[in-house]
């Protein structure tokens, strides 16, 4: 399995996930963070942008997900996310992390509340 990753932190995007019909209907920033794994050895070795997967195709895939349709739940988004680039993408695994800044949750003083997915290509995926 290879070792090598692209990976992309604090990406921030504008969306309108959450229970609450508010969250919906205002919607906030999230911060997702996203580490692929796949052989890199080709393009470091050829320095060709042809070898790799190009992180700002990751970025704007992430983007239409997180920007695109509305969902309860950070897992769903989190998981929308992977599969996304998990088919788009020659990737062996994803794990994707999506951050909720200040969540609304009363009396609270929280930073952010976030989840944490890891998923692997499976034998089916193209």
């Amino acid at each position: 399995m290879p070792s090598d990753q692209i990976i992309l932190q604090g990406m921030r995007f504008y969306g309108y996930h959450g229970v609450n019909p508010e969250e919906k209907a205002l919607g906030q920033t999230y911060i997702v963070d996203l580490e692929a794994e796949l052989d890199l050895a080709a393009p470091a070795i050829s320095d060709n942008l042809q070898d790799t997967v190009s992180y700002s195709h990751i970025f704007r895939a992430a983007r239409a997900v997180v920007e695109g349709e509305s969902r309860d739940l950070l897992e769903s988004l989190a998981q929308a996310i992977a599969d996304r680039v998990l088919d788009d993408f020659p990737l062996e695994t994803v794990t994707v992390t999506v951050k909720k800044p200040a969540p609304p949750i009363k009396d609270s003083s929280i930073e952010f509340a976030a989840v944490r997915i890891h998923r692997r290509r499976n034998n089916d995926r193209n």
